[in-house]
């Protein structure tokens, strides 16, 4: 098949919906994304963070995958068995919520006009039918995942492994029940975890109460509350031990002022703060954190006084049955009535806890759950980052990490819904407790607890109960430990470290298959841990519906193909650093491939192959060049990537391709290759040869090195070239052996950029044409150029001057050997007063950019809320304006 066969195989312009998905659907039925556990290859393996199966890829996850893809396929590359599991998790609280919603508004019912039964079968049809929207997301952006393991973190393999923890765990006394403060969502009348906890400014009220006699000569305090209704579950009030002001009254009681029974002690705590506020604190327990761990030093009653709806209950006063809200009003009125009210402040911004599900606001409450003790758990989850199992990347977030393990309070992992792993603990009819393994039976007349368990438990099993564990499978012993996990660092608290205290734990447990490191310690889950930042908009903003600036990458996909997304995040990912993102960098991106494919394509029309390289001798300084800077790029690539700092590795080949190859070494080419093979020297013709082997050896590694970020245009491009079978199992590069460092080769070509960039740009302040040939005098051998005088004259459309050569203007260029003069003769080959208005056009454009970016850097309010970068960035643009005007401005003078 000859080149131009292939050339013909691309269409005539880049077209991403016309081959992504039909590629997509060949690479799975190839095979190539499935794992082999028998391979004798080494072995690299992902797991993928699950994302719930009520959602949809948001830009979040899509920077998750893209970076999890690129180190797949590149492993794959390497020669590497690569699995990378997907699956989804079964979001406990957001999947329950959806469907009680669709019930609610299709058959006017909510989960209790059912059975317990009846309700999940619900919820099963309900993922049945809408729960692999997200499947196809992943497929749209090419994530290579192995689509026969997918896991659900519901299905049968994973049950019997939340089944066989929770046993042991619960036998070595680690999971325990007890009456405690947890986050309640009245709403949902669960308890929910801390991740599902939005906090966010509201504008409420500060309402100053006093305790005690209405005669400021009798015993009294006055204290402060922004929830007034919780003073009926007021219990005592706390002031500093070396507060003189209270010395007095410590130990004293004071009457409740609805709760004739009820005696409010003055305790004194070191909690309390003597310069704030009046320096006297209300004691809630069961409905405020920090009153609760006081409540727990001092020994006090805690009376609930909420049901799990958030009404008042309990209390006996006029005020059980109302909604705590509106007990907020009616508790402040009847206190106003009593003559109590010290001060009221409204509004008053601070800060409150929101259910994420159900948007309102948390209700800390005291309530009977199942806990799992963390501190033994947490030590061995600690000890595997200090001890180096694990390295976090970057490491600047290990003492997150730790401030994290080494204080963490025990974890609420039962929950009131009817969705989920359900607890599986059994109760007799005489209170007996049993804990039933997977393959155990509850005694007859036992009842099993109605609470299931926090959606987080069974994900922090996720690496190993997707192998099979407990039991010991071909794919655990392949595949396990997983070779790294990428996450971003928000959730580093809630999901990682709960998979590094359940991956430790499992490892720890006797004859367990997860083995141990090699030093003996118990196995971890992963032996790289990498944090990515959190996507911003490109002002720095987060992204969030009410501003109305977030961005779905399936809209991204559809306008500007996925390889456009995935390079764009790709480029863009530091380790630990929040990512900016735009439409311009979407743009940038459609455009570099579009780039590719039309440098591939100019290629293949030239003749560019796949072959042996000839001997360096035989090449020219530009081919030397060009694949020393493909070697230096191939090099840093995989440092960088090897390091997962996927932005530098990237950037580097951005401009590579873009800056070196497309821009430079492909128009040198256009001059080594004849174009008249007829009338072409024997010299010239093998010259061309060569250039067209290079061609096609510079292309076919860049294509590879590009391939992770950007799989489906390199893919379509690669197979034009080589007529190969596939990138995806092509070879990743290696350096080659008869690579040298071409010292001479380099400074030519880089002498030569200067030079064509310099004369380039002389010609346009001179007003000549740019497809316009002028004569031009340049003195080649000085500057040790002589071998690129046919190059030079064709990138800047000069010819050798005459014998009655008369320059016109002439330019001096600094080269790294000698300062060189080049004398042109542009004398007849302007329109001055066309040039006077295309200089005076771009002169008002340039003021138009100095005005824009003086108004934003002049603006203080700006300066203080921007990013670094972006005022950077504006800085940056007003220099150009700047140097613009200049010159602009100096050209406008020499015309007159």
């Amino acid at each position: 098949m000859t080149n131009l066969n292939r050339a013909d195989k691309l269409p005539a312009s880049w077209d991403p919906k016309a081959v992504e998905s039909s590629l997509y659907e060949e690479w799975v039925r190839r095979g190539y994304f499935t794992a082999d556990a028998a391979s004798e290859k080494p072995a690299f393996s992902i797991v993928l963070p699950p994302p719930n199966v009520t959602g949809k890829l948001h830009m979040g996850h899509a920077l998750d995958h893209v970076l999890m893809d690129s180190l797949a396929r590149r492993k794959r590359m390497q020669g590497f068995e690569v699995l990378w599991l997907p699956g989804m998790d079964h979001a406990g609280i957001a999947t329950q919520t959806k469907v009680e919603a669709m019930l609610k508004e299709t058959e006017g019912k909510d989960r209790f006009d059912y059975s317990r039964e009846e309700f999940v079968e619900k919820v099963w049809q309900w993922k049945r039918d809408y729960g692999g929207h997200i499947s196809s997301q992943m497929r749209a952006i090419g994530d290579s995942v192995d689509w026969s393991r997918e896991r659900f973190t519901l299905d049968q393999g994973l049950s019997r492994a939340v089944q066989t923890i929770f046993k042991e765990l619960f036998d070595q006394g680690l999971i325990y029940r007890a009456n405690r403060l947890v986050n309640w969502s009245p709403v949902l009348e669960t308890a929910v975890s801390d991740i599902e906890v939005v906090y966010k400014d509201v504008e409420g009220e500060l309402v100053s109460i006093r305790y005690g006699s209405l005669d400021d000569a009798e015993p009294h305090v006055v204290v402060a509350t922004t929830r007034v209704e919780t003073m009926l579950g007021d219990v005592a009030v706390a002031v500093h031990p070396e507060d003189s002001r209270y010395t007095g009254l410590i130990g004293t009681t004071l009457p409740h002022p609805f709760i004739p029974d009820r005696q409010l002690i003055v305790v004194a705590d070191d909690y309390v703060d003597p310069e704030f506020g009046t320096g006297a604190v209300k004691i809630t327990p069961a409905h405020d954190p920090n009153d609760y761990a006081l409540g727990l030093r001092h020994n006090l009653d805690m009376p609930n006084i909420m049901d799990t709806t958030g009404h008042i209950a309990g209390t006996g006063t006029e005020f059980d049955g109302m909604d705590r809200f509106e007990a907020r009003v009616k508790v402040r009125e009847a206190l106003a009535a009593q003559g109590r009210i010290v001060a009221e402040k409204r509004p008053y911004l601070h800060s409150v806890g929101h259910s994420e599900r159900s948007k309102e606001p948390i209700e800390p409450r005291l309530s009977e759950q199942w806990f799992v003790k963390v501190e033994r758990l947490a030590a061995m989850a600690g000890d595997a980052i200090r001890k180096g199992d694990t390295t976090i990347h970057p490491q600047s977030l290990e003492p997150r990490y730790f401030d994290w393990v080494d204080n963490m309070h025990d974890w609420t992992i039962s929950r009131q819904l009817w969705w989920g792993h359900r607890i599986p603990i059994w109760y007799g009819p005489n209170g007996e407790v049993v804990c039933v393994g997977p393959d155990d039976q509850a005694p007859e007349g036992y009842v099993q607890d109605p609470d299931v368990l926090d959606t987080w438990f069974s994900s922090a099993l996720w690496p190993f109960s997707t192998m099979g564990w407990p039991d010991a499978t071909e794919d655990m012993a392949k595949f396990y430990p997983t070779s790294v996990l990428i996450t971003g660092y928000d959730i580093l608290f809630f999901w990682v470290a709960r998979m590094m205290m359940f991956g430790t734990f499992a490892a720890s447990l006797p004859n367990s298959p997860l083995g141990t490191t090699p030093d003996g310690r118990p196995q971890i889950p992963f032996k790289d841990l990498y944090l990515h930042g959190l996507l911003r908009d490109e002002k720095g903003r987060k992204m969030s519906k009410s501003l109305g600036n977030g961005i779905d990458p399936m809209d991204w996909v559809e306008r500007y193909g996925a390889d456009a997304l995935r390079f764009t995040l790709a480029r863009g990912a530091n380790p630990g650093v929040d990512l900016p993102v735009g439409e311009d960098a979407a743009q940038s991106s459609r455009n570099f491939a579009t780039k590719l494919f039309n440098a591939t394509r100019f290629a293949l029309m030239n003749g560019a192959e796949v072959g042996k390289l000839p001997p360096l001798k035989e090449l020219t300084d530009a081919d030397r060049w060009i694949l020393d800077r493909l070697e230096s790029v191939r090099e840093l690539v995989d440092d960088c990537l090897d390091r997962y700092q996927f932005a530098k590795a990237n950037e580097a080949l951005y401009q590579f391709a873009w800056g070196e190859f497309c821009d430079w070494y492909l128009e040198i080419a256009k001059v080594q290759i004849p174009r008249d093979p007829a009338s072409a020297s024997k010299q010239e013709l093998q010259r061309g040869a060569y250039t067209r082997i290079v061609l096609g050896h510079v292309l076919d590694n860049l294509l590879r090195l590009l391939h992770p970020a950007m799989p489906f245009v390199t893919e379509t491009l690669w197979r034009a070239l080589t007529d190969g079978e596939s990138l995806v199992v092509a070879d990743w590069p290696v350096a080659r052996a008869e690579q040298q460092s071409d010292v001479q080769a380099e400074r030519r070509i880089k002498d030569l950029v200067k030079l064509v960039t310099e004369i380039r740009r002389f010609r346009s302040d001179q007003g000549v044409k740019p497809s316009q040939k002028v004569p031009a005098r340049l003195d080649f051998q000085a500057a040790d150029l002589q071998g690129q005088r046919e190059i030079v004259h064709a990138l800047v459309r000069v010819e050798e001057p005459g014998s009655d050569f008369t320059p016109s203007a002439s330019i001096e260029v600094r080269l790294s050997q000698a300062t060189i003069v080049v004398e042109l003769d542009t004398s007849g080959t302007i329109d001055v007063a066309a040039e006077r208005k295309r200089l005076e056009k771009e002169l008002a454009a340039a003021q138009k950019e100095l005005d824009t970016t003086a108004k934003k850097l002049d603006n203080a309010a700006f300066l203080s809320k921007a990013p670094e970068a972006v005022v950077a960035k504006i800085r940056e643009r007003q220099q150009v304006a700047q140097e613009e005007f200049t010159r602009i401005t100096a050209r406008l003078a020499e015309l007159g």
